[in-house]
């Protein structure tokens, strides 16, 4: 079997591992500031404009902004490094992996993962969180699970707003766990690399992907209207995840040496990243743009709310495709 062909002179100089540690060092606190200034950026933007006239436009032009960075994510960034890893001559060279396109099916799998997650979730808020009953005066009522108090049949729009906030909220959540998927990945993919040449370039590229990505996820949470202890620890969370990512890859690294170009660490990424990925997709296609776009009333009866609101899903698409030439 032939062996996988490797400029070893550039490999060799660029193998430092003190220069790696000390561009991983700085990464981890510029990542972390970029993540924070990214997410914090429409929650905050959104507590500012809350209740003003412009204030749902504004949240839609943003949320739309977000799916198109979301979905560029996941095609772009995720999904081709995904099928990078899988298709290594170190792993396609065995079996299974030469035999089947792994990848495909993961990122598959990652989507009707999803689909089930969302399904299930929406069938229990809409059969679960309001259930008739028949108050002593033979009124009927709505009996509302968790923290929503109880009301009569007539308000049948304050439950659809309802349904439609949990809705969003439950986007959100599923979101953030796609993304805290891949944001992990490339935290510990970082972490065990010895290679500067590899980290350097990383460095600023997931700085702007932190922000783009960080805008997304925010532009999502504002918008689902959770308590400010919920969204201050799903913002911290999304924060620290590649942070932490890269703590934890250099201790693997540390305590087992585990190359990071072994056959093993290569399929774990290829196939956490088609997974992450198949959910990323869903949710970008599915749960943002296809409900905005087709679902959503005020961009239905606003023709130039629909054109502002697609330049901004071209924008964002755009914005994290050109981040590609570097990360």
């Amino acid at each position: 079997m032939a062996a996988c062909p490797t400029d070893f002179t550039r490999d060799s100089a660029c193998r430092d591992g003190r220069a790696a540690g000390h561009l991983k060092l700085i990464s981890i606190f510029l990542i972390f500031i970029t993540s924070v200034i990214g997410v914090s950026s429409p929650v905050l933007l959104t507590r500012f404009f809350h209740g003003k006239p412009v204030y749902d436009k504004a949240i839609l032009i943003i949320k739309c902004f977000a799916a198109g960075v979301i979905l560029s994510t996941s095609l772009v960034h995720v999904l081709p490094d995904a099928f990078d890893a899988l298709s290594d001559c170190r792993v396609a060279s065995h079996h299974p992996w030469r035999d089947f396109p792994f990848s495909g099916l993961i990122t598959m799998v990652g989507a009707l993962v999803a689909l089930l997650v969302d399904v299930t979730a929406t069938s229990h808020v809409e059969h679960g969180q309001y259930n008739p009953v028949e108050d002593s005066g033979g009124e009927i009522g709505l009996l509302v699970a968790g923290d929503l108090k109880s009301e009569m049949v007539g308000g049948e729009g304050g439950r659809e707003e309802e349904l439609v906030k949990m809705k969003q909220k439950l986007v959100s959540k599923v979101l953030e766990i796609g993304i805290i998927f891949h944001s992990v990945i490339i935290g510990v993919t970082m972490g065990m690399s010895q290679n500067q040449c590899t980290i350097r370039p990383l460095v600023a590229a997931l700085a702007f992907h932190q922000i783009f990505e960080g805008m997304g996820l925010g532009g999502c949470i504002a918008q689902a209207g959770f308590s400010f202890t919920t969204t201050s620890y799903m913002c911290f969370m999304f924060s620290v995840t590649t942070p932490m990512g890269i703590v934890l890859g250099m201790v693997l690294f540390s305590i087992t040496g585990y190359d990071d170009n072994n056959p093993k660490a290569l399929i774990m990424e290829g196939l956490l990243g088609s997974f992450s990925s198949g959910i990323l997709i869903y949710m970008a296609l599915v749960d943002l743009i296809a409900v905005d776009f087709f679902h959503n009333k005020m961009m239905s009866s606003n023709q130039w709310l629909k054109k502002t609101c697609f330049i901004a899903l071209l924008l964002g698409s755009a914005s994290m495709s050109v981040l590609a030439l570097w990360a």
